[in-house]
């Protein structure tokens, strides 16, 4: 079933808003019975059924390459603990071979629920900026034209974010193997290529990493 919420973010809002609404509903009728809390319900359930018809139809929007050059080749690469594994570098590298390539290397901040909402992102920055660097350096040095950018801890809003200035040809989705792989236990591959306009690539890169591997 496709995910309708454009982030994680988005997601969890939704579930407040209907603890909220039911919280509303039952202090409503408590203290002026049943009467008062069906229009308390009535109005609860529309203001629901906006928030996710809303995020429904951001979600349905195909977002498509921007214009540039035509001698170039726009890759955009999204991977987090997998971002400076060997396969993934060596796929980068053979996709930019014989064009004039243009790399755009993507690694999300993934963080908890709790420090997002407290906006307590410095440390998951922090370790995807320091994992980033570290593969950016390693393209460069194969002679790749590439830049890093850390992006949003959702993996598609974080590949939303970059094709508003980024005009790929293609998505690599970099993430563990079956198994191990938080990304694709939640359908993000198959989610970004229902979403996103450019042809989009899994790359398998088998890194040993701690809990919460993506």
């Amino acid at each position: 079933m496709r995910n309708p919420f454009r982030s994680e973010s988005d997601a969890f809002f939704f579930l407040l808003l209907v603890i909220v609404s039911f919280a509303l509903i039952t202090v409503a009728s408590a203290l002026g019975g049943w009467w008062i809390g069906v229009p308390v319900a009535i109005l609860a359930t529309l203001g629901v059924i906006a928030v996710y018809r809303r995020s429904e139809t951001i979600a349905r929007e195909p977002i498509g390459p921007a214009a540039h050059a035509e001698n170039e080749r726009c890759i955009l690469v999204i991977a987090n603990e997998t971002v400076a594994g060997d396969s993934l570098i060596r796929e980068i590298r053979r996709r930019s071979q014989g064009v004039a390539e243009r790399v755009l290397v993507v690694a999300p901040a993934l963080n908890s629920h709790v420090r997002h909402w407290t906006s307590d992102e410095d440390g998951a920055r922090a370790k995807a900026r320091e994992r980033l660097d570290q593969s950016v350096a390693q393209l460069q040095s194969a002679g790749v034209n590439v830049e890093g950018r850390v992006g949003d801890g959702d993996p598609l809003q974080a590949i939303e974010d970059a094709l508003r200035t980024f005009g790929a040809d293609e998505i690599l989705i970099s993430t563990h193997p079956e198994g191990r792989s938080n990304w694709l236990e939640r359908g993000v591959v198959e989610a970004a290529r229902l979403r996103f306009t450019p042809p989009v690539a899994h790359v398998v890169t088998d890194v040993r990493e701690p809990a919460q591997a993506r």
